[in-house]
C-alpha cells in the first residue's frame, strides 16, 4: 500500500491549515516547493482565520482534510478502517493506539486512530514519507498511519507540542521516527534527552527575507512627551496564556500618567475580550488599538508604522509556552526596537542591551521598567533596532534551514 517511488510525494501532516498563526511552516513548505519537492498537504482541521497570508496563495500542493471529528464522516471513516485492517502492519498499530489509550483515556487519543486509519487509506499509497508538524496530535495521526502501512515518518517538533505532552509519548515517539527537527537550542537539548540517539536536530525556521525586505529610513524621534505624537508600540500573537498580555497590560498601567503611548495588537485569541477589559478596568483601554488576526501585509504596514515592538511570554500553567516566536525576527527585521522576556529560546536571538531588552517572564514591574526605557529614548531604539536587524538578516535567514530539510528530503543538486 504504500508508495515507494522515490518521485512520489512528501504528505505534510498539519493540525489546521492554512493558519495565520503558522507562517513559520507555510514559508518552508513554500520554499521546500520550490526547490522541487513534491508534497501534498494534510490537515486535521478545517481553517477558521478568514483571511490568508500571500505565501499559502503561492503554495500550490494539493491539500486534504481528515475527518475533524470521527461523527461527522462516519462512513469515510467506516471504510478507511475495513481496507486498513488487513495490513500486515496493522495489528503492530492497534497495538500501540491501545497501550497509549490505558495512559490518555480521552476522545482525543480515539480521534487520531480513526483519522490515522484515513489518512493510511487515502493518503499513503501515493506518498513515499510522512512527516507530522508538531509532536503532539498531527505525530500521534502520523506515527499510526506509518506503522499500518510501513512507510517512514519524520517530524517537526515547535513548542506547545513539546511542553504539553508526557515524556513517555514524546520518548517513544522519538524513538519510532526516522528523524526529528526543532526550532531551538532549548527544545534540541530537551528532546535530546529523550530520545535514544542523536535523530534530533536544531533547525532555525529563520526568516524569507525576500518577504521582509529593509525597511523605510526609521526618523521617529517620539520620546513619549507629547500627547499629540504619542509613542507607537505594536506587539502581534495570540490572545493566549503563554504570550503573557495580561501581564502588558499592567506594565503599561504602571508607566507614569505623563509618558504618551499607544499600543497596536494584533491576533485574534480566546482571551481578547478578557484583555480588552482588563485594560478597562485599568484606565487605559483608549491607548490601546485591537485590530485582530491580520495578513502578513498588513503586519508589515504595523511595523513601519510603529516605534517599538513588545512581547511579554512566559510559561502557561499548562507548561505551555513560546519557543523563539518568529516576531521578534519579523520585527527585528524592519529595524524596531525589541522589548520582550527572558524565556525559552528568545535570548538565543536577543541579548539584553545588544539588540533589544529584556525582562523577566511574569513580571509586569520589570516590564514597565524595559518599556519606559525604551519609550523615553529614541537614540536607544534606534541602536538597538539596527544591531537586532544585522542579527536577523546575518544570522537567521531561512536558507541555512532549508537546505538541511531539503537534503533531508532527498533533494540534491544545487540548493541555493
Amino acid at each position: 500500500m504504500a508508495a515507494s517511488n522515490g518521485d512520489a510525494p512528501v504528505a505534510f501532516v498539519l493540525k489546521g491549515y492554512p493558519r495565520l498563526s503558522e507562517t513559520f511552516i507555510a514559508q518552508e513548505i513554500l520554499a521546500l516547493q520550490r526547490r522541487g519537492l513534491p508534497i501534498r498537504i494534510v490537515s486535521l482541521r478545517h481553517p477558521t482565520d478568514r483571511a490568508t497570508h500571500p505565501v499559502h496563495d503561492e503554495i500550490t500542493a494539493p491539500v486534504s482534510y481528515l475527518p475533524e471529528y470521527l461523527y461527522q464522516e462516519p462512513s469515510r471513516v467506516l471504510r478507511a478502517w475495513w481496507c486498513v485492517r488487513r495490513l500486515p502492519g496493522y495489528g503492530a498499530a492497534w497495538q500501540q493506539w491501545w497501550r497509549d489509550l490505558k495512559r490518555d483515556r480521552t476522545a482525543n487519543r480515539i480521534r487520531r486512530f480513526g483519522q490515522a486509519c484515513v489518512l493510511a487509506h487515502e493518503t499513503a499509497p501515493h506518498v513515499r514519507q510522512l512527516h507530522a508538524h508538531f509532536l503532539h496530535t498531527p505525530s500521534s495521526v502520523t506515527r499510526y498511519a506509518a506503522m499500518m502501512t510501513g512507510l517512514p515518518w519524520s517530524a517537526s517538533a515547535h513548542a506547545k507540542d513539546i511542553y504539553t505532552s508526557p515524556d513517555w509519548e514524546l520518548s517513544e515517539k522519538l524513538g519510532d521516527c526516522q528523524w526529528l527537527v526543532t526550532c531551538t537550542a532549548t527544545n534540541c537539548d530537551h528532546l535530546a534527552n529523550l530520545a535514544p540517539d542523536d535523530r534530533v536536530s536544531l533547525v532555525y525556521h529563520g526568516l524569507d527575507l525576500e518577504r521582509w525586505p529593509p525597511p523605510p529610513e526609521q526618523k521617529s524621534l517620539r520620546d513619549g512627551s507629547d500627547a499629540a505624537n504619542p509613542v507607537a508600540l505594536v506587539s502581534v500573537g495570540r490572545a493566549v496564556p503563554k504570550k503573557g498580555y495580561d501581564d502588558l497590560i499592567d506594565a503599561l498601567a504602571q508607566l507614569p500618567g505623563d509618558l504618551h503611548w499607544h499600543l497596536t495588537h494584533i491576533g485574534g485569541g480566546a482571551l481578547r475580550d478578557a484583555l480588552q477589559g482588563q485594560a478597562r478596568k485599568a484606565g487605559i483601554d483608549g491607548h490601546i488599538t485591537w485590530l485582530g488576526s491580520q495578513p502578513q501585509t498588513e503586519v508589515l504596514k504595523a511595523y513601519h508604522a510603529s516605534d517599538l515592538f513588545v512581547l511579554a511570554s512566559k510559561i502557561a500553567g499548562d507548561g505551555d509556552r513560546d519557543g523563539l516566536p518568529n516576531v521578534l525576527m519579523e520585527a527585528q527585521s524592519q529595524g524596531l526596537a525589541v522589548v520582550a522576556t527572558e524565556v525559552s529560546a528568545v535570548p538565543e536571538l536577543i541579548e539584553h542591551g545588544v539588540n533589544g531588552l529584556l525582562s523577566g517572564p511574569g513580571n509586569p514591574r520589570a516590564l514597565a521598567a524595559s518599556l519606559e526605557r525604551a519609550i523615553t529614548d529614541p537614540d536607544l531604539r534606534k541602536r538597538l533596532g539596527k544591531a537586532g536587524e544585522n542579527r536577523v538578516r546575518t544570522e537567521f535567514s531561512m536558507t541555512g534551514g532549508i537546505d538541511d530539510l531539503a537534503r533531508r528530503f532527498g533533494l540534491s543538486g544545487d540548493l541555493n
